[in-house]
């Protein structure tokens, strides 16, 4: 049992102000596997002060030594990698292996990349003989989802502190033990003391106690398209920076001179990787006409090797889905989509067979699906692609675009530059051509009701910054 009811408040572990706690759920089980307390708006003074104070002298703090910070902290990290890959494993159920060579793996990138780029990065411009300054933002309070808990937590906690900020963190209630995991690394590595905190609690108490927070400079959030709405308006009255990563609905467009076996196969391992559980998973299929029946069986043949199961079997290529709530949002989804007239080419609703506990969806693809269905429009964020057909490059590019979302896309073709072209029409912050895999240098977010903001690399950083131009000073 992981006991994680002590928050991470100016350099110590230490007793909440409240006395309420929370079970943590394995959701392969359904079993309690810890327990954390639940923050209230005095455990979020306390930590706001202690960051209040800590940004007087680490936004001081010289490029040299904040390079040798990350550095301990790479350093840290790899030591407890196996440690913080069991944890994701248990609070949200990744496999195993996913979660050591991808999940935890990725959040030691995202530190090694702020490292890099803190080297040389360029805090001090001249503009004629104006000097521009860009300058930490302050303290930064950072809400983080369930989803890809130290990713998310990572992309955020690594260019605030290359950027001289300090941070408040509230986790995912739902997956914080990754959060505790991470705080002993900070803590190993010598985060000086109020740089980093964390406080466990709800969105509706912790949660909107740091958007809401007169002395905190910036909100980054990483969660649903509702509660970012939520946490803008809190922000709002104290006219703080929100940035904001929300969800997406992203098209993945195939046309029939790709390899269409590479093209499809992959687009469907890449909905079922983290059991759908991904904002930028590529969930709408979109395959040309003349392709698209012969796309519909090889999808339905590349589910046959999706290995649904135990996370801590190393076998297993799909866990269970995240909570109860989670699982009964997918289930209504999939009844939805048979309701509406998607034909159901695998999977459906129910469990997948041998498993009868655990909140485990079956691996499911629904074809001839049309764009104003439901399960065409709303983020199902589970194993459930959905195929639609299309006529020509216009009519996938008119498809793709029609969504309130903006986050991701994809396009294949065996024509490069249709595909960049098509890729320069899309309505999305991100677009992978022809299989390109994600990039922890090029910016991550989107438009529309994606998002606002963009984290990793070097715009990653710049999120962090505040301008300052100083006229004269060049």
């Amino acid at each position: 049992m992981y006991d994680f009811t002590t928050f991470f408040i100016d350099g110590a572990w230490v007793q909440p102000q409240g006395s309420q706690t929370l079970d943590v759920i394995n959701p392969a089980t359904e079993e309690a596997i810890g327990k954390i307390s639940l923050g209230t708006k005095a455990d979020v003074d306390l930590a706001v002060k202690a960051a209040c104070t800590a940004f007087e002298s680490f936004s001081q703090t010289s490029r040299e030594e904040r390079v040798a910070l990350l550095g301990r902290i790479v350093e840290a990290y790899q030591a407890k990698l196996p440690a913080l890959a069991k944890a994701i494993s248990d609070e949200m159920g990744a496999p195993i292996s996913f979660a050591l060579q991808v999940q935890a793996a990725v959040g030691l990138g995202h530190f090694a990349t702020a490292q890099a780029l803190l080297k040389d990065f360029p805090f001090e411009e001249a503009i004629g003989t104006t000097l521009l300054r860009r300058e930490p933002a302050g303290v930064c309070g950072m809400i983080t989802p369930w989803n890809w808990p130290a990713n998310q937590i990572c992309c955020k906690v690594a260019p605030a502190l290359a950027a001289g900020c300090t941070v408040v963190l509230k986790p995912s209630e739902i997956a914080p033990l990754s959060a505790h995991v991470l705080a002993e690394v900070l803590e190993t590595a010598g985060v000086p003391k109020g740089v980093f905190n964390l406080v466990d609690g709800e969105g509706p108490t912790v949660g909107a106690a740091l958007a809401e927070h007169p002395d905190i400079d910036m909100v980054s959030f990483t969660g649903s398209t509702r509660a970012g709405a939520l946490v803008a308006k809190g922000a709002a009255p104290t006219v703080k920076r929100v940035s904001q990563e929300l969800g997406g609905k992203s098209a993945n467009i195939i046309f029939a001179d790709a390899d269409l076996k590479k093209a499809v196969a992959g687009g469907v391992m890449g909905m079922m990787s983290n059991t759908g559980q991904s904002c930028n998973a590529p969930s709408r299929m979109l395959v040309e006409k003349s392709a698209y029946d012969e796309a519909v069986e090889i999808a339905k043949a590349a589910v046959g090797s999706v290995v649904v199961g135990d996370p801590s079997d190393e076998k297993t290529t799909m866990g269970p889905l995240s909570s109860q709530a989670q699982f009964d949002k997918v289930q209504g989804l999939i009844t939805k989509g048979t309701e509406e007239g998607a034909r159901l080419v695998v999977g459906g609703p129910g469990r997948p067979d041998g498993l009868s506990k655990g909140y485990y969806a079956r691996p499911t693809i629904f074809a001839d699906v049309n764009n104003a269905m439901t399960i065409a429009r709303e983020e199902i964020f589970g194993p459930v692609l959905v195929m639609i057909p299309f006529e020509d490059e216009e009519d996938a590019i008119k498809i793709a675009n029609d969504t309130p979302y903006g986050l991701s896309g994809y396009v294949t073709s065996g024509d490069l530059e249709r595909a960049k072209r098509v890729a320069g029409r899309m309505r999305t912050g991100m677009v992978h051509v022809n299989g390109a895999p994600v990039d922890l240098n090029a910016p991550f977010g989107g438009y529309k009701m994606s998002g606002n903001g963009r984290e990793w690399g070097r715009e990653g950083l710049a999120e962090f910054l505040e301008v300052k131009a100083v006229m004269g000073g060049a």
